[in-house]
């Protein structure tokens, strides 16, 4: 896949916090610090992770092979690679085909372009806002892949968004940075966090010829709608990552109140919606909300055992440490059939909220990840 972006065009990116980043993670985050960009390459079936050295080099083939199709500098191409770990990837295969790839480019190739991006999805994910900023319209589309190995830590496995808005680098990198803390990293699918890791949001400034005006301050009133449309693209982007996730069936928000903070609640919804036993009670349709009391209790937050509640859906489950009274089986158990399930937890500390996004764990998960490389 590839990407042409208008001359100027501003760009900022959060990638993973693993300690084994990808060599494109790594090509990335040095040539982030321009500000700039002219281009994005990405590849899939190959992550180019775990390469050493020689993963180094084709990374760099990769962008010299892109700034000479395009006539765009080095320094300015980003990539990301995504697939199989510690295989070499031959960036010579590239040679040729990126001039193909910039004769086909055309305005309306979002589409296209996840689709090219995808692995182990099973549709393309793309989403789009429109914004205003001084009174200008502006928009904001962006794609996405990712199902399996989805804990992201600073981005999902991949994900590139782009406005026509005129905002500078460092505007946009604030807010990126903030906007992912609710979207992108409140996502899990099965725990497991990429070496690839990649977000990145491109700002072309077009917008700017039709009386849009240039933003250089993340602060800066004019930007509250904008915020709201990239909190809207990112998060929907997040959701269908979770929906695609490896063999899933179910989509499944846990919120979780009464913390001593909302990162205290965070780390206990995590830690519910990692939880292999939650993921497989939820896939069997079992109410079986004592693995969500186990799954608080070793989360390593203050918890009140004696004032924890959990609700599946509307129906109450557990009150004050006890299974709720008026807990019926049969009606919780229906609820459980469908597509959607709502986990909400008090754990009576505090008044600390937070939300994650996860989806149930399946025989189909350990069926695509068993043979992965065959």
């Amino acid at each position: 896949m590839l990407a042409l972006l208008d001359k100027g065009t501003q760009a900022a990116g959060v990638f993973t916090r693993s300690k084994c980043p990808s060599a494109a993670v790594d090509w990335c985050r040095a040539k982030l610090k321009g500000g700039k960009a002219r281009a994005v390459v990405v590849n899939s079936g190959n992550a180019n992770a775990f390469t050493g050295k020689a993963g180094a080099k084709a990374a760099k083939l990769t962008a010299e092979i892109a700034g000479k199709a395009t006539g765009a500098p080095v320094s300015e191409i980003f990539i990301a690679s995504t697939g199989v770990i510690g295989e070499p990837l031959d960036a010579t295969k590239f040679d040729g085909v990126m001039d193909d790839l910039v004769g086909a480019a055309r305005p309306d190739g979002l589409l296209d372009s996840a689709r090219a991006i995808m692995t182990t999805d099973t549709f393309p994910k793309i989403a789009s806002a429109k914004a205003q900023i001084g009174g200008v319209e502006v928009s904001i589309a962006g794609m996405a892949k990712g199902a399996g190995m989805i804990a992201p830590d600073m981005a999902t496995m991949l994900s590139f968004v782009f406005t026509d808005a005129p905002i500078a680098a460092a505007a946009l990198q604030a807010m990126l940075s903030r906007s992912v803390q609710g979207s992108f990293n409140a996502i899990t699918v099965d725990s497991d966090t990429s070496t690839s890791d990649t977000l990145m949001l491109f700002a072309t400034g077009a917008a700017a010829k039709r009386g849009a005006p240039k933003i250089a301050d993340a602060s800066d009133r004019r930007l509250a709608s904008f915020k709201r449309a990239l909190d809207a693209v990112l998060l929907d982007l997040a959701h269908q990552v979770v929906r695609d996730g490896e063999g899933c069936r179910k989509f499944v928000e846990i919120a979780v109140e009464g913390a001593a903070s909302a990162a205290a609640a965070k780390r206990i919804a995590l830690s519910i919606a990692n939880s292999p036993l939650v993921k497989t009670a939820v896939a069997g349709e079992d109410a079986n909300w004592g693995r969500v009391v186990a799954a608080v209790g070793k989360s390593g937050e203050k918890a009140e055992r004696d004032k924890l509640a959990i609700w599946f859906g509307d129906f109450r489950v557990a009150h004050k440490g006890l299974r709720d009274p008026a807990y019926s089986e049969e009606k919780v158990s229906a609820y459980m059939k469908g597509e959607k399930i709502d986990i909400r937890v008090d754990v009576g500390v505090g008044k600390g909220r937070n939300v994650v996004w996860t989806c149930d764990l399946t025989k189909e998960y350990v069926a695509i990840n068993g043979d992965y490389r065959s």
